[in-house]
């Protein structure tokens, strides 16, 4: 990746909807060119795809929580994911180091749902010993735009 491409890159997280023709006049290219490099860009997986951000609890998702889950041996690792991306409550799963095997982000409506999850869903899952729950009570930052270093923007 070159600079330009680090800042078509770097535009698109700040404005998904930024037309080819804003962005070409930004860098200095051509619209054909813009698109190639934006087609290139997806084609080797830098761009994964293209969303709107919503506003979880105007969909009546009211609950976001942190989930950490214990495995008791990596054997249940591939079957546990499996399991996790079926469910769409889970928006994020890492599998981490430390004292959690996983760490989940999820948002659901309300905390029986919350309940449903983690009783009815995680805690059956074959190799699930624990889970252990936080609630978020306010969110001060939820980003989703990975920063470019101004090196890469500049062409250092």
């Amino acid at each position: 990746m070159d600079t330009t491409d680090y800042r078509i890159v770097d535009m698109l997280q700040k404005d998904g909807r930024a037309t080819q023709l804003e962005i070409a006049r930004a860098i200095n290219l051509s619209q054909p060119a813009t698109a190639e490099r934006i087609r290139k860009l997806e084609s080797n997986g830098v761009i994964t795809g293209y969303t709107a951000q919503v506003d979880a609890t105007k969909l009546g998702k009211d609950i976001t929580a942190f989930i950490g889950v214990t495995i008791e041996h990596p054997k249940y690792f591939e079957n546990f994911s499996k399991k996790v991306l079926e469910l769409p409550e889970i928006l994020e799963a890492h599998r981490v180091a430390g004292q959690d095997s996983y760490l989940l982000k999820v948002k659901t409506s309300n905390t029986k749902s919350l309940d449903q999850l983690l009783v009815e869903t995680l805690r059956t899952i074959e190799g699930v010993t624990r889970t252990h729950t936080t609630i978020v009570l306010t969110s001060i930052k939820e980003e989703t735009h990975v920063h470019v270093s101004p090196e890469h923007l500049r062409g250092d």
